[in-house]
């Protein structure tokens, strides 16, 4: 079976739809199923000869994305298609999904989606000038329109299936969330971590890791980091990703006097220094409350390091079996505490550790792709 994928976004820029991509990209194979990817160029863009790259140009607003020339993107999808394709999967809500609805209709092939984002949490902080009220209702009709234009969306969570639901989207919903790969994330260096960033062995770590960005809830965190260390005045809370929030942090950590409790490691090899920094730390910090699953979470399960988090839209799912995870408090005070106790918890987190591992194993990334590609089959006549 020959799948053709088009996104808005993929490697070299990172972010869970990227991941994601690449997760089923790399395990789906193994299910008799070739995917075609037809993505934005960008100057670091490495080869490979099943992503299909489109001539793009920054946006001016978003350093970090680039928007597909119209005319090249349909023209480059629609010699894929010509090459042999049985099913079209869009991944993003921009000029990907209208070449796809469009290729899809002049082929007269099916169509299906991926709604990897809740835009109607993320808008608001990039256009906080216009009325939120107004902001949400023009979400939820565009995703309405778009959704009820395939044969069927793909959700990575129950509550984001519950959510269209809400829009009046009528298209068939199908809960999939994208899988981990598990042996990825342990066996890391703790050590290693810690010397290379000087930070000492005995001194505790809460971890965040993600996308650098404004939507993350990241000042929160901070907020809570003030609490928390009047219970643990040697806890450091690392922050391990880039993104457009990332020069207003530093001045916020800087405004809160957290100078001695926060470092900024930036974005690190997923291969290598991702797993060490899982290793090195005591506990995984998140405070998002726009997440449509939360794959982060699962890999620091996966790498044996406890959650304290918010539980929220595609969190929940992971958080509320209470496996391996604590749901936090939603006001910085009492997450704070509550990290800060946790953290002298050993003998919970060691507890934690132990469940996080075996309901990681339940999110397998094989075992999900094998689940798209029965999707994929179900659809193609």
């Amino acid at each position: 079976m020959r799948i053709l994928m088009l996104t808005d976004v993929y490697f070299p820029r990172i972010n869970g739809v990227s991941t994601s991509i690449e997760t089923f990209r790399n395990d789906i194979v193994d299910e008799g199923v070739t995917i075609k990817l037809v993505a934005p160029d960008y100057p670091e863009s490495w080869p490979d000869n099943q992503v299909w790259r489109v001539p793009s140009r920054r946006l001016p607003f978003d350093p970090e994305d680039r928007l597909m020339r119209r005319k090249h993107l349909y023209g480059i999808a629609r010699h894929a298609v010509e090459e042999g394709i049985d099913l079209i999967h869009i991944q993003t809500p921009f000029a990907a999904h209208y070449a796809g609805v469009r290729l899809a209709r002049d082929s007269s092939l099916p169509v299906i989606a991926t709604y990897h984002t809740h835009f109607e949490e993320y808008i608001q902080h990039y256009l906080p000038l216009l009325p939120k009220a107004w902001l949400k209702a023009a979400a939820r009709r565009l995703a309405r329109h778009q959704c009820n234009a395939l044969a069927a969306i793909v959700v990575p969570s129950p509550a984001m299936k519950e959510t269209l639901i809400e829009y009046g989207v009528s298209a068939p919903l199908h809960v999939l969330p994208t899988g981990i790969p598990i042996d990825q994330f342990s066996g890391g260096d703790g050590a290693r971590f810690r010397a290379r960033h000087a930070i000492p062995a005995e001194r505790p770590i809460a971890l965040y890791v993600g996308r650098v960005a404004h939507e993350k809830n990241i000042d929160f965190l901070l907020q809570a980091m003030v609490h928390a260390i009047w219970h643990r005045p040697d806890l450091l809370l690392v922050i391990a990703g880039e993104g457009p929030a990332l020069e207003s942090l530093h001045r916020r950590v800087a405004n809160l006097h957290l100078d001695h409790h926060v470092r900024f490691v930036g974005y690190l090899d997923r291969k290598h220094e991702l797993p060490d920094c899982y290793a090195a730390a005591n506990v995984f910090a998140f405070a998002s409350r726009t997440e449509t699953q939360g794959l982060v979470l699962l890999e620091a399960m996966a790498a044996g390091l406890p959650v304290f988090a918010i539980a929220h839209l595609g969190t929940t799912s992971i958080l509320e079996p209470r496996r391996g995870a604590v749901v936090a408090p939603e006001t910085a005070e009492d997450f704070g505490k509550g990290l800060a106790d946790l953290i002298s918890n050993r003998t919970a987190l060691s507890r934690l550790a132990v469940e996080g591992r075996e309901f990681a194993m339940e999110w397998s990334a094989p075992e999900r792709a094998r689940q798209l590609a029965t999707l994929y089959r179900s659809l193609v006549i």
